[in-house]
């Protein structure tokens, strides 16, 4: 069975291309192998700057043999469709069976397809691989019709077995495939043949090509944390531009450089994202002090001097770039110096945060007003947390973040210190931004958690106020990842509150911030609303919208107002400035979705953690879920019950219940909820139930009380055995009445006790 190797030789591929770049490779070429009837034992993919390389062990040497019977057209069907069945079968008539069914005779066709060379299958394949590849951006170059990522320069393709290597025969737009390739472009330029993978891959590393990406990873990394390790130093990691680098050099050479010393006070973020984001080095710090002080560079080449000419051309343009960074630094702390880290806030009030939900200003108001409220819940002033939301977006209108918007929080806290403000407020005007992730750090600190749920909780209301919610996989505004971010801030820190009164607030000061505006647009989800404040109405229905309605200071204070009953005033209407307009539904329409909406995400963060949806839907129909703690502590106890044996064993008994109560309430059409009596009981079972169900009530209650679910289960799933014993030896359904309807309520009494606790009919089998 031969083996493949394919490479196609282009000029330098773009880093970020590349891991797509293979996988896509891989996966075209194996795909249209197999369907072409070939099979093979492994694959591996690998790229260089220069080069996208595919090789397949035990490629077999044929394909097989395919006899396939296709059923045709009746003998009595008209005559085109039987011309039309022999087209597609490529057969004449005489080469067509005629066989007896049901309904009479049938057409068949037997078509057989013999073998193909796996050479002859290969050109086609690859041909149309590169022909139709799904490159993110591509290009023509010449005069031919073939486009690809960067000019493709030659393609290197064979089969090779126990005989021997074969080129397969293939060419594509004017370039035929060979068994030579090219090493470095500037140590080795020259082409040489080669006879198989592992011949490829040593002569390769003979003319300064490493081939494997994650071996030049390794490499990078390896040199780079060495030479800092000589030096008392360390490297800074950074998996994302490691990969980058890799898949910009063959033959990585890795260089140490110095920075200047009018740098070296510049924030560590601020050298290391400079750097990065415009040179491609890596930060190297000291340990000690956390200053970075020096950088790596990886070369594509040696040199005879050692890189000391890269090095200094890349430390002089280095220079260049930190002398911007230093002059926005100064700039900023100038700024901050003379008019405060509010008073470089100020600007924001010509900054659109939406054309629907106002400035960035408006939004830094009503963030502070939430954050107000919230603090005491999570242990915070209000006063320090008002303070802290008020310069959380002060550096959007810094010269460094406008030069590095991933520095927007980190530079903040920068410029907080430098003004002098506490170190709680620093620290929450990059921390409120958290958790930007499933994987980011929950923030801990009182004042940027209020802080960091306030923001997200104006984000969530403000877009569902306007109806752009998410759809589908479209989510342009993150708000999936805003609700996520508020259920670990909430159950991270343990935060009992009501998250729909967060909502509610928040929904208010969307409403209060624009209160001194000459008007806002008001839709309503309901018939009627209340007015609360002195206010002129008048009604309008634009073509290309549902009916909203212009509010105005003026007017009708206390007043319950049917929409109905108000008149179109056009005089009113026009009055108004089209570009102070701003949308925004009623509490009682947003709160309810959104809640939902986070529940949602709840569901989505509980199943990740190990629960059961259905867990999480018992614990969803209890009172007060928009506690998200309690509502979390009680799902991860019911599911630590169901998992023992005795939870699972009840749950089947008050299943079982739960079945019998229901379709006798239904047969019966009444309520079987009062009146269970012991002294109906007939049987020791029955008499211990009753027991048991007191006994679990008296145990049950004060433990929910208190809020410790882990007792309530436990004591819950205690009735495990008396349920069991009560069904064993208990008909329920007794032909004496008063039995029936005793054993019946005491059914309910299990339904309800149980229920307490979570709604048990909601868990599946």
């Amino acid at each position: 069975m031969p083996d493949l190797l394919l490479e196609l030789f282009s000029e330098e591929i773009p880093a970020r291309m590349q891991a797509r770049a293979r996988e896509d490779l891989r996966r075209l070429v194996t795909d249209g192998l197999v369907e072409a009837g070939l099979t093979y034992a492994s694959a591996g993919a690998f790229s260089t700057p220069r080069r996208l390389v595919l090789t397949l062990e035990g490629l077999s040497a044929r394909s097989r043999p395919l006899r396939e019977e296709r059923k045709g057209p009746r003998a009595d069907a008209p005559q085109a469709a039987l011309e039309g069945f022999l087209r597609s079968t490529g057969l004449r008539r005489d080469q067509l069976d005629l066989r007896d069914e049901k309904k009479g005779q049938v057409w068949f066709a037997v078509v057989e397809k013999p073998g193909r060379p796996a050479a002859a299958i290969v050109a086609e394949v690859v041909d149309q691989v590169i022909r139709s590849f799904p490159w993110p951006k591509s290009m023509r170059w010449g005069s031919g019709s073939l486009r690809w990522v960067r000019p493709l320069q030659s393609i290197l393709c064979l089969l090779t077995d126990e005989g021997g290597a074969e080129v397969v025969p293939l060419e594509v737009d004017g370039i035929a495939a060979g068994d030579t390739t090219a090493g470095h472009r500037f140590m080795a330029p020259a082409r040489f043949a080669v006879s198989s993978f592992d011949d490829y891959r040593a002569r390769l590393r003979r003319a300064f090509v490493v081939l494997d990406p994650a071996e030049r990873e390794a490499q990078i990394w390896h040199d780079a944390a060495t030479a800092a390790f000589a030096q008392g130093l360390e490297v800074v990691p950074d998996a994302a531009l490691l990969a980058e680098v890799a898949g910009l050099v063959e033959w990585p050479v890795v260089l140490m450089g110095s920075i200047g010393a009018d740098f070296l006070g510049l924030p560590p973020e601020v050298l290391q994202t400079s750097m990065k984001e415009h040179q491609k080095f890596f930060s190297v710090r000291n340990p000690g002090t956390g200053r970075i002080e020096k950088f790596v560079t990886v070369a594509n080449r040696e040199t005879a001097d050692h890189g000391a000419t890269i090095l200094a051309g890349n430390q002089k343009v280095l220079a260049a770039r930190l002398s911007d960074a230093k002059f926005f630094w100064e700039n900023d702390l100038r700024v901050v110096h003379d008019v405060g880290l509010e008073g470089m806030a100020a600007g924001l009030a010509n900054v659109t945060f939406h054309n629907k939900l106002g400035s960035q200003a408006d939004r830094v108001a009503r963030i502070e007003a939430l954050a107000r409220d919230i603090a005491p819940l999570v242990g915070a002033s209000p006063d320090l947390a008002a303070e802290a939301a008020r310069v959380v977006k002060a550096d959007l209108q810094s010269a460094m973040v406008g030069e590095f918007p991933e520095l927007q929080g980190t530079m903040g806290g920068y410029y907080a210190r430098a003004a002098g403000l506490p170190e709680a407020v620093a620290a929450a005007c990059k921390a409120h931004y958290s958790p930007l992730g499933p994987s980011d750090d929950v923030p801990t600190d009182p004042v940027s958690v209020a802080v960091a749920l306030a923001d997200k909780i104006d984000t969530l209301t403000g877009f569902w106020a306007i109806d752009e919610k998410p759809t589908g996989s479209k989510d342009p505004f993150a708000l999936r990842r805003a609700a996520l971010g508020v259920i670990r801030l909430v159950v991270g820190n343990g935060v009992r509150a009501s998250v729909s009164n967060f909502l509610n607030a928040s929904h208010d000061e969307l409403l209060n911030v624009y209160r001194t505006r000459r008007c806002l647009r008001f839709r309503s989800s309901t018939g009627s609303f209340r007015v609360a404040e002195p206010m002129t109405l008048a009604l309008r229905e634009p073509a290309n919208e549902r009916p909203f309605w212009w509010v105005t200071r003026a007017g009708l204070v206390g007043q319950p107002i049917d929409l109905a009953d108000l008149v179109m005033s056009r005089s009113n209407a026009d009055m108004f400035d089209e570009d102070e307009h701003f949308y925004v539904f009623e509490r009682e329409a947003v709160t309810p979705d959104l809640l939902s909406f986070l529940h949602d995400r709840l569901k989505v963060y509980l199943r990740d953690q190990g629960i059961r949806h259905d867990v999480i839907d018992a614990c969803l129909a209890m009172p007060n879920n928009d506690d998200l703690t309690l509502l979390v502590n009680r799902a991860e106890a019911l599911s630590a019950v169901l998992k023992t044996e005795d939870g699972a064993n009840l749950l089947a008994g008050f299943r079982r219940a739960n079945n019998i109560l229901t379709q006798a309430e239904d047969k019966d059409g009444v309520e079987y909820s009062y009146g269970a009596d012991p002294k109906f009981a007939e049987t020791g079972a029955e008499r211990a139930l009753f027991a048991a169900l007191d006994q679990a009530e008296a145990a049950i209650t004060p433990a929910l009380q208190s809020e410790d679910f882990a007792a309530a289960m436990a004591a819950m799933a205690a009735l495990r055995a008396p349920i069991d014993a009560f069904f064993t030896d208990v008909q329920v359904n007794s032909d004496n009445p008063v039995l029936r309807r005793n054993r019946l309520n005491l059914l309910h009494r299990i339904r309800s006790v149980c229920g307490q606790v979570a709604d048990l009919a909601r868990i599946e089998g």
